[in-house]
């Protein structure tokens, strides 16, 4: 044993020479990227903080009674965010769900043609599968490490570890729905004549939409999770208040901003949620 520990694989410091070739080489596309989506998040902050609050919780009732065709979705939605109002955590809220929905729209773009090209070849997904138990598995501080240095201290490496965490979802539930559709249905698809491609939008997709949807539904959820990791790397929103009543045993507002990202992950939960025909 005292041989063992004596000869350590320097896997540490094989890590911090790979962060510091990064750095040396592709500083600048770091720097885009982060341009990129701070750019993003600054234009959704903007149409969610710019109007008046309560225009905006108009606009989400609206969005409610579309989605779900039920007045009771929008009077819960609309008192909702006026409870926050009125705990004074309006403008964290907006913060924190500009950073989940450009978290979510990130991993969508990647997970959706990700999970169809994992559905498309299996040999693709064995390899991608440890890949996503690692993402998913590996204590979030590991990575938020090297996110930090990469991308600065603000909302982008906050958000970077939050995708890196999220996006497993989307993959895995987009390739579980494009595999699970009926041989039947595929098999329609051909004897019509249908292309690959025109086969899966047309086939494929549309049943595996529910799956999507589910994906969709717990990438937001997982977001909302990092909300207060990303505030150790300050990012702004929810998790600040969070993390100081953490840091100073303050239970009351703890509680309220406990109580702010619970509301508001309903609120998601319920917009993009599919009831059991398949629809929205």
């Amino acid at each position: 044993m005292d041989w063992l520990r004596a000869n350590k694989i320097p896997i540490g410091s094989y890590g911090e020479a790979a962060i510091d070739w990064l750095i040396d080489n592709f500083l600048w596309l770091f720097d885009t990227i982060s341009n990129i989506l701070s750019t993003i998040i600054a234009g959704l902050l903007y149409v969610l903080a710019t109007p008046s609050p309560l225009i905006v919780i108009a606009a989400f009732a609206l969005v409610a009674f579309a989605l779900r065709r039920s007045i009771l979705a929008a009077l819960t939605t609309a008192a909702g965010l006026l409870l926050i109002v009125n705990l004074g955590y309006w403008t964290e809220t907006t913060q924190t769900l500009s950073l989940v929905l450009a978290a979510t729209f990130v991993c969508m773009v990647i997970g959706i043609p990700l999970g169809i090209l994992a559905a498309r070849r299996e040999w693709i997904y064995n390899i991608m599968r440890p890949v996503l138990d690692l993402m998913q598995t590996i204590p979030t501080f590991v990575y938020l490490i090297p996110a930090l240095i990469l991308f600065g201290l603000g909302t982008v490496p906050g958000l970077v570890a939050t995708v890196i965490f999220a996006l497993p979802s989307s993959i895995r539930l987009t390739r579980l729905g494009i595999v699970s559709t009926p041989r039947q249905l595929v098999e329609a698809g051909d004897a019509f004549g249908a292309t690959p491609v025109q086969r899966l939008f047309a086939v494929e997709i549309p049943y595996a939409l529910p799956q999507i949807m589910a994906g969709l539904t717990q990438t937001i959820m997982l977001s909302l999770s990092m909300v207060v990791i990303a505030a150790l790397v300050g990012a702004p929103g929810l998790g600040v208040p969070v993390l100081r009543a953490l840091n100073t045993v303050d239970i009351s507002r703890g509680l309220e901003a406990g109580l702010a990202i619970v509301i508001l992950a309903i609120i998601l939960d319920r917009f993009f949620r599919i009831d059991e025909e398949g629809r929205k």
